[in-house]
């Protein structure tokens, strides 16, 4: 156009390009290319902030908090210094300050007691609602398999188990949870059967000798079988 500023493209010469070389992927125009010797990007890369802190995902971010939080510190008790996790001293700081009548930490201290102590509800009737339900479902299912015959691997732990106190909600499980716990308390069924049996055993035995020698060595048996029961009958009540 004219009275225009902008200089006109200048054309490729047909001489700079040679007849047999094709344009396309990987194979720009000669004019495009870096020249050798000459930066691409003559400023460089950018430097990074000496005081930028490097990315955190959530995650990691979630573990540094938990460090910190748990971390040991020393803390006055009294008249003496105690170790304490930093959650703890904080949180005794923030009652100390409630007590002496802060009225910002006593109303921080009554939410957080308060929604702990849901949060703890919460679980407890989660725990107990789990524990009346597996007990009624397999109580049924045992009986069921009762009166069919079935004879299977019974449920671990075992419904008799499991205590529920209706009037405390309180759950109590007697038996063995796991299947390695089962098979442990098996080993020490198996135990305490046979020190009952020894046990019978050495009571004949005294009750037919009357050779003085022999009935210490009997005596000191039932004495260390005696030892061995006491045990036995910790871990398996009669």
């Amino acid at each position: 156009m004219t009275g225009s500023n902008k200089k006109p493209a200048q054309a490729l010469e047909p001489s700079s390009v040679s007849a047999d070389y094709d344009i396309g992927y990987g194979k720009p125009p000669v004019h495009t290319r870096f020249k050798p010797g000459v930066s691409g990007n003559p400023r460089g890369r950018p430097r990074r902030a000496k005081n930028q802190a490097p990315a955190l995902n959530e995650e990691r971010l979630k573990d540094i908090i938990l460090q910190e939080a748990y971390r040991s510190i020393t803390v006055r008790d009294g008249a003496q210094n105690v170790s304490v996790p930093m959650a703890q001293a904080v949180m005794r700081s923030l009652a100390v300050n409630a007590a002496k009548g802060d009225h910002r930490s006593q109303r921080l201290f009554s939410e957080l007691l308060s929604h702990t102590e849901r949060q703890n509800k919460a679980l407890h009737d989660e725990w107990l609602e789990t524990a009346i339900n597996y007990k009624v479902e397999w109580e049924r299912e045992l009986d069921r398999r009762e009166k069919l015959g079935i004879e299977v691997p019974l449920p671990i732990p075992h419904p008799d188990d499991i205590e529920i106190d209706m009037r405390t909600g309180g759950v109590l499980v007697k038996g063995p949870m796991t299947k390695e716990q089962k098979a442990e308390l098996d080993k020490w069924k198996v135990r305490k059967a046979e020190a009952e049996k020894d046990r019978d055993w050495l009571v004949g035995e005294m009750a037919k000798t009357r050779d003085p020698k022999r009935r210490s060595i009997i005596e000191r048996d039932m004495a260390h079988n005696d030892r061995m029961l006491e045990i036995y009958r910790r871990v398996i009540p009669d």
